[in-house]
C-alpha cells in the first residue's frame, strides 16, 4: 500500500468511528429526554423506562430530530402537559450536553 492508501484508510476509519460515537451519544440523549418527558407526564419508573426506549426507537423513523420532536410533542400534549416545539428543542439541546458528558465519563 502506498502512503496515500494508508491515509485514505485512516480517514475512512476515523469517519466511521466518529459516526458510531455520534450515534451512541444521540441515542443516550434520546433516552435522557424520554425520561425527562416521562417525568413531566407523571409516569411510573417502569413506564418511564419503557417510554424512554420508545423515544430512542422513534429516532429511527427519519434522519434528523424531527421524528423525536414530533413524538415528544404529541405525547406530552396528549398527556395534558403544556409543551411547545421550542421547549422540546431546548430539552434536546440540554440533554445532548448531558449525554456527551456521560459518554465521556463512561470511556
Amino acid at each position: 500500500m502506498t502512503t496515500f492508501d494508508n491515509r485514505e484508510n485512516a480517514f475512512e476509519n476515523k469517519f466511521a468511528h466518529d459516526q458510531e460515537l455520534q450515534f451512541k451519544v444521540t441515542a443516550r440523549r434520546n433516552k435522557l429526554v424520554g425520561l425527562w418527558a416521562a417525568a413531566k407526564m407523571g409516569l411510573t419508573q417502569e413506564e418511564a423506562n419503557a417510554y424512554a426506549v420508545s423515544v430512542v426507537q422513534a429516532d429511527f423513523e427519519e434522519a434528523g430530530d424531527e421524528d423525536v420532536v414530533r413524538k415528544l410533542l404529541g405525547d406530552l400534549t396528549t398527556a395534558g402537559v403544556d409543551a411547545t416545539d421550542a421547549m422540546i428543542r431546548a430539552a434536546l439541546s440540554e440533554h445532548m450536553i448531558e449525554a456527551r458528558r456521560q459518554f465521556i465519563e463512561s470511556l
